[in-house]
């Protein structure tokens, strides 16, 4: 009896230990591709704000060259990009360290909670 409960011990242990690496590990991968996004993100848009002028007469034709609205789109272009990739960059900064899953699972405990109250009352 006592052997059983110590392989289960022994097993269980080895079991929380394992999860416990993988679930670092998935964390380490998590926060190197975060890394990479961060990395790609400047690359991307340092060469946008560089080559934009250049982009401007490699684009736009004769016709389009005297046309004020057509460099502004260009330049909303590369300003948007930058504005929604960051706040895309942004949001997976918040999934990487911040808790949200933790959150989450409080928050629907406490909505369950509130559902359980007010069908007993």
């Amino acid at each position: 009896m006592k052997t059983e409960r110590a392989n289960d011990y022994l097993s269980n242990g080895e079991d929380s230990s394992f999860s416990k690496y993988e679930r670092a590990k998935e964390k380490v991968a998590s926060i190197k591709r975060f890394y990479n996004h961060v990395l790609v993100f400047l690359i991307i848009n340092i060469m946008l704000y560089v080559l934009r002028h250049k982009f401007v007469f490699i684009l736009v034709s004769k016709e389009a060259f005297g046309n004020p609205e057509f460099l502004d789109w260009i330049n909303w272009n590369v300003y948007g990009t930058t504005i929604v990739w960051g706040i895309i960059l942004a949001i997976h900064g918040i999934i990487v360290y911040g808790n949200i899953s933790a959150y989450m699972k409080r928050w629907e405990e406490r909505k369950i909670q509130k559902y359980i109250n007010s069908y007993n009352d």
